[in-house]
């Protein structure tokens, strides 16, 4: 009997393509800060820096504190001058690339039957952006305000996927075993191999029925509602 679900974000609860976004947010976050920083220049080590965080195998800095000791040195511009930038940016700009996200018919309702059953919930995403961005993402979803046991955001993570670690760390916060949970989510790589190898339980969303699926179950939001009801 699980005893936690975890659910992906971008593309499994809220219907948002990175291969959009993330253009949308570079040209944002670029222009904010182009007196400081040359646009090329700022992508490439936005970019290099969070490979870096996201390959950290140290446990005792935070996906924030890897990401940081890697960029700003290599950037050139003090943290101290930035920061107060990227704040703003956060509360100011990024809530404008709000059209790009969607919410997903059935995101909510599975959340509630998933609470409603009892279980822990946790907001699994990729932690290589700050709690504001990601709660707003949330917002625009229509699923922030629901009482999650962990959102996973870079100034609390200390390991990120596609590394098991990361999957191993939310266990241990929400108190359960990897065997106490099943993570539901719509990319192989990034959220089932890495969760699945540990010994969770997986669900694949998608409409792919021709291969072999690599998880526990697959199929739609629907489905991990209808799940939840045999558990």
């Amino acid at each position: 009997m699980p005893k936690a679900i975890l659910f992906d974000l971008d593309g499994t609860l809220i219907d948002n393509s990175m291969d959009t976004f993330l253009p949308a947010y570079f040209g944002a976050l670029t222009k904010k800060l182009a007196h400081l920083v040359a646009p090329d220049k700022l992508i490439t080590q936005l970019q290099s820096s969070t490979r870096a965080a996201v390959m950290n195998g140290d446990g005792s800095r935070t996906i924030a504190e890897a990401f940081a000791a890697d960029f700003f040195p290599k950037l050139g511009v003090a943290r101290e001058t930035l920061m107060p930038l990227f704040d703003d940016f956060y509360a100011t700009e990024y809530p404008r690339l709000r059209s790009l996200i969607q919410p997903m018919p059935a995101a909510r309702a599975v959340i509630e039957r998933a609470l409603n059953r009892g279980f822990k919930v946790v907001i699994a995403t990729m932690p290589v952006f700050p709690r504001t961005a990601i709660r707003q993402r949330m917002e625009w979803g229509g699923i922030d305000d629901l009482p999650y046991a962990l959102v996973t955001d870079y100034e609390t993570m200390h390991a990120s996927k596609p590394r098991s670690a990361y999957y191993r760390e939310i266990a241990t916060m929400i108190d359960c075993v990897p065997g106490d949970c099943v993570m539901v989510g719509n990319e192989i790589e990034n959220d089932i191999a890495p969760a699945k190898k540990i010994g969770m339980q997986t669900f694949w969303v998608t409409r792919e029925v021709q291969t072999p699926a690599p998880a526990d179950w697959r199929g739609s939001l629907s489905d991990v509602a209808r799940l939840l009801e045999k558990f």
